[in-house]
């Protein structure tokens, strides 16, 4: 049996042992058996666990046959490059002339020696093609720019990255938070860092008028204002690596460089385009977000709340393709259990038959851990554990040009190399009245 089909499957079984055991638990009068009812939650608690995992498991091997296909495809690039001879081999001609298995020189493939050897390893056909990369982005970004984000591929041990490569470690950030995923949140990606001011307006409390005829018409104004995205420079911190690893030919270090830079880079910008103060740094949704419904409790949590925190969103924005709520998982847990006045569950699975997604409330909704925790035995003094509402309005502002930085010499005692990468990036949220908070009372 396909394995991804007994994933699913399974999923089934434990979604309908969950909620047989919370039925069991409605069963239960109060008073009559509070300890088994206990038990009987902790039992809930473990299944769904489970279920998560299974999901997650689904998630992973349904990308597992595409991830594996790329992967065989750069090693298969890797193996050619490492037929070519080092530098100090005379075999290594400026033109490429080594042979008939002399490698196809690619941007790609010039980006992978520059990791694995340093500048001094490029042949005159790799630094041809780095220096158009250079020219490339000097065209796109102006020089003052470029000399700014330091491209070169000498002296300092600098190199942008190839495009395609960079758009792998885009991919890769969005399993590290909602805040990174372009079908959530809008990304605009620019050519410079320059400040970038944004005209913003809410015009939905207006609407036309009926006027008789020969009558003169009033004014409405239009009201705008602007906010200003900017470009914060953000640094994935310094990786280590042995020079023999390096030169391992088994050692892919291009895909675990990705892989730790997506990590780094991937936990620091959704923390800061979540909860990030705005001063000095990107101004996070949920700081910028406005109050939506307080909660009558710091410890329980009613479906009702939830509901009028949902219509305290104007409709208009409840229609965005990209309106959702948004928790993270210990929030979850608790929302998962609530049901409405019919004793209906507010939290659906995702229908496997049709392909729709999990809901609440009937939308679609974001597990984002950088979120305040509902129920927190020592919450923070404004503790916003939900969000609603058309998450596209805010802006994630991305400059072009991520730096990766070899260190040849800071670490050359113990026969280390150093890669370090920096970006620049601010996020904001451009429309307040798009998207509420749940604030918990203390």
């Amino acid at each position: 049996m396909n394995k991804l089909k007994e994933l699913r499957e399974s999923q089934e079984k434990l979604l309908a042992d969950a909620r047989a055991k919370l039925d069991e638990i409605d069963q239960i009068k109060e008073g009559d058996d509070e300890g088994r009812a206990a038990e009987i939650e902790t039992e809930y608690d473990a299944i769904m666990v489970d279920y998560d995992k299974a999901e997650a498991n689904a998630v992973r091997e349904e990308g597992m046959a595409k991830r594996a296909a790329a992967l065989a495809e750069r090693n298969a690039e890797l193996e050619q490059i490492d037929k070519a001879k080092r530098p100090g081999k005379s075999e290594r001609t400026a033109n490429g002339d080594g042979g008939d298995d002399e490698p196809k020189v690619t941007e790609r493939s010039a980006f992978n020696t520059f990791l694995r050897y340093g500048a001094d390893g490029l042949s005159a056909d790799e630094r041809n093609v780095m220096a158009a990369r250079r020219a490339e982005v000097r065209r796109v970004l102006g020089d003052k720019e470029a000399r700014a984000q330091g491209v070169a591929t000498s002296g300092a041990g600098g190199a942008l990255v190839p495009e395609d490569y960079f758009a792998e470690i885009i991919k890769s950030l969005v399993a590290f938070g909602p805040m990174n995923d372009d079908t959530i949140v809008r990304v605009i990606e620019t050519g410079t860092g320059a400040d970038m001011p944004w005209p913003t307006v809410d015009d939905t409390s207006n609407k036309g008028v009926l006027i008789g005829e020969n009558t003169a018409d009033t004014e409405q104004d239009v009201t705008f204002s602007s906010k200003t995205l900017q470009a914060f420079k953000y640094s994935t911190r310094l990786v280590k690596v042995s020079s023999e690893l390096l030169q391992d030919s088994v050692f892919n270090v291009e895909d675990e460089l990705r892989r730790l830079l997506a990590e780094r880079i991937g936990r620091i910008y959704n923390q800061h385009f979540t909860t990030g103060t705005g001063s000095s740094q990107p101004n996070g949704i949920v700081t910028a977000s406005t109050a939506g419904k307080e909660t009558a409790s710091a410890t329980t949590l009613t479906a009702d709340e939830l509901i009028d925190l949902e219509h305290s969103v104007d409709p208009a924005y409840r229609s965005d393709p990209t309106c959702r709520f948004m928790f993270n998982d210990t929030t979850f847990k608790v929302i998962r259990k609530l049901k409405d006045g019919q004793s209906n569950y507010l939290w659906q699975p995702a229908d496997l038959r049709i392909g729709a997604p999990a809901s609440f409330l009937g939308y679609p909704y974001s597990i984002n851990q950088d979120m305040d925790s509902f129920g927190d035995s020592s919450p923070a003094a404004d503790n916003r554990p939900v969000i609603f509402g058309a998450m596209n309005r805010y802006v994630v502002r991305r400059v072009r040009g991520l730096v990766i930085r070899r260190l040849d010499e800071r670490y050359a005692e113990a026969d280390q190399v150093a890669f370090i990468g920096f970006t620049r990036a601010d996020g904001e949220l451009l429309d307040t009245a798009a998207v509420k908070h749940l604030y918990a009372a203390e």
